[in-house]
């Protein structure tokens, strides 16, 4: 592996003579004579560390290590400084430098520095990249589903997220798509970076302005102290900004300038700043539509769209719902100390049948309060939400009911169905129905392979 240093000194003699001895160390070694060239250089090739003078004409060592590190905090940048600017360069350290030397130098301590830099940069890399790797798995299982749509979205987010693409993630409310944006970010190159959410429907045209770009004190009533905003906070990682349909069209002009150009400028400022931004949008709106009624700008659309996911609606996904159910039954029977095992089968056909119009998060929440309710080990369908039990059970076929009397009718034929009846009830739990029965579960396998149900060997 090629290991690269960049040595800055505008002493033409000290930097060839530190270019010689770093390459009989087997260093790559490229060279700046100042400042601005070295942040220049940072900002067009890959370096390992960068090996600075402190003292230079134009920009000087440590102005130069603050735009490096601006660019690129994670790059090891080492100070090579006189006695008389120690202080300087303790003070130096405060802010980010890895290290200082003083001149004339210590070849041994150089070295020993060099390499201690080199390898404590790579293993923070390394980290990073593995705990990438290790929440990948977990992050993208947050996501349930084995249905198609679902298989094929994962596959999407795999592909885009190693990129620096922009990302418009569709589809209506209650789909998940925030979860969507976490799962783009975690596997992205960004990783290690802040996530920074901002819901663009919840603020006014002024203060989502604010909120996205900042603003210096005293530019608008209220502003009693200069904030950083959004755009800044996400510096180097990724920006989510979700119901972007709502953005009023004023800050439209000013988020295409961000997303173009890579530059925001604070409420209240008349200075440019520089953000390294990946920009993932979310909406439930039709923005083609948006645009063409000219409450969307037609340039921003285009800007944001450059990738487009669709997050399914929950009754396109139907085959998913039994494994999203268990899950929150799971999460909510154990954050509410409820013994709840599971769904009845008839439970289980009224969520499977509702429409779900609110979707993944209407789901969720008839769960939670089904769990609350529930005073058994299953969730049988009262404690579902009424309009769920109501709507539901109209389009369930008929499950056949035991008749209004049983005189005249075999005695094995009444145990039959009472044994039917109550696995049907209990959702095939045979100790649920066992105990409810009054009989052991040995004794409940007997009786239904002597009436040769398929359900005496599972």
């Amino acid at each position: 592996m090629t290991t690269t240093v960049l040595v800055v000194d505008d002493d033409d003699a000290h930097r060839g003579m530190l270019r010689m001895m770093l390459k009989s160390w087997g260093y790559t070694v490229e060279e700046a004579a100042d400042g601005d060239e070295a942040v220049d250089k940072v900002h067009t090739m890959a370096f390992d560390a960068v090996l600075t003078d402190v003292r230079m004409g134009k920009v000087n060592g440590i102005e130069a290590m603050k735009q490096i590190l601006s660019y690129n905090p994670s790059l090891p940048v080492i100070l090579m400084t006189a006695y008389s600017s120690v202080e300087t360069a303790v003070d130096a350290l405060r802010i980010g430098a890895y290290d200082y030397l003083i001149k004339p130098l210590d070849f041994d301590a150089l070295k020993e520095t060099l390499k201690k830099a080199i390898d404590h940069s790579r293993l923070g890399v390394e980290n990073r990249e593995l705990r990438r790797q290790l929440s990948e798995e977990n992050t993208s299982s947050e996501i349930l589903g084995r249905s198609p749509a679902i298989t094929s979205m994962l596959s999407m987010i795999r592909t885009v997220a190693p990129t620096e693409a922009t990302v418009l993630i569709t589809g209506e409310s209650g789909t998940g798509k925030e979860l969507v944006a976490r799962a783009l970010h975690a596997q992205s190159l960004r990783k290690s970076e802040p996530l920074v959410v901002v819901n663009c429907a919840a603020l006014a045209e002024t203060l989502l302005e604010s909120e996205l770009f900042g603003h210096e004190k005293g530019s608008f009533t209220g502003a009693d102290r200069r904030r950083e905003g959004r755009f800044k906070q996400a510096d180097h990682g990724t920006l989510f900004l979700d119901e972007i349909g709502e953005m009023p069209i004023g800050v439209q002009a000013k988020l295409l300038r961000a997303l173009q150009q890579g530059e925001i400028q604070r409420v209240g400022s008349d200075r440019s700043e520089h953000v390294d931004v990946r920009v993932i949008a979310a909406t439930n709106r039709d923005l083609r539509k948006e645009v063409e009624e000219r409450r969307f700008r037609e340039d921003l659309y285009f800007r944001l769209n450059v990738i487009s996911l669709e997050v399914p609606p929950l009754r396109q996904r139907r085959e998913d719902i039994p494994l999203l159910a268990t899950h929150f039954l799971a999460h909510y029977a154990e954050r509410n100390h409820k013994n709840v095992k599971g769904f009845s089968a008839q439970c289980m056909d009224m969520l499977l049948h509702y429409e779900w119009p609110g979707n993944v998060r209407e789901l969720q929440n008839a769960v939670e309060r089904a769990v609350i309710l529930c005073t058994g080990d299953l969730v049988t369908g009262p404690e579902l939400p009424v309009n769920i039990a109501r709507l539901a059970t109209e389009d369930l076929p008929k499950i056949a009911e035991a008749p209004s009397s049983l005189a005249g009718l075999p005695l094995e034929e009444v145990e039959r169905r009472a044994i039917e009846e109550t696995l049907r009830e209990t959702g095939d739990n045979k100790s649920a129905a066992a105990r409810k029965l009054g009989i052991t579960r040995a004794t409940l396998h007997k009786k239904l392979r002597k009436y040769g149900s398929d359900k005496a060997e599972d």
